[in-house]
């Protein structure tokens, strides 16, 4: 059973409308949401990014799919008051080919809460960073997201060389 295609916009986010081109996907690609048959392929892929496998439900989640596979995904997870954008995942015979910016730029777009993430390392900060999301501190998270992120917050804390961001997209709401 093949999962069913969903068109997805593919335009720019309205911010950059003035700035950047509208990023056209591939010949052969599409982005669609998830569906039940996806869920090897993702956790194939949050695992071969050494992601936390057991938050994966793959009705939260929004595959790209190129050359009858998946090869990129990214979730929306709903909190109360929130959402969090995760496991974003690119294979890595896929990179550097602008599609986990089409990944984040379209997940932006579809969220509808005020929108949070955290990542490992000074460098994925740096490329959320691009799209308008900001450091933000543990204090400043809702309630419903310091109890989860508390927990990456408190691995930093007892080992130092895992530097972990907590992040907020400042565009919501534009």
């Amino acid at each position: 059973m093949r999962c069913r295609t969903i068109a997805a916009r593919q335009s720019v986010h309205p911010r950059e409308q003035m700035t950047e081109q509208p990023f056209i996907l591939p010949i052969g690609c599409i982005l669609r949401r998830a569906c039940a048959q996806d869920i090897w392929a993702i956790r194939k892929l949050v695992l071969s990014a050494k992601l936390d496998p057991t938050q994966v439900r793959w009705s939260q989640f929004w595959v790209m799919e190129c050359e009858g596979g998946v090869i990129a995904c990214g979730q929306l997870r709903s909190f109360a008051g929130a959402q969090e954008l995760g496991s974003l995942v690119v294979a890595s015979a896929w990179r550097n080919r602008g599609l986990g910016s089409f990944l984040v730029k379209h997940l932006i777009q579809e969220a509808t809460e005020p929108l949070y993430l955290e990542c490992l390392g000074s460098g994925l900060a740096t490329f959320y960073t691009r799209f308008g999301f900001v450091p933000i501190a543990w204090q400043e998270l809702p309630q419903s997201l310091k109890w989860k992120f508390g927990v990456s917050q408190l691995a930093s804390k007892l080992l130092p060389m895992i530097s972990v961001t907590l992040m907020q997209y400042q565009g919501f709401g534009e």
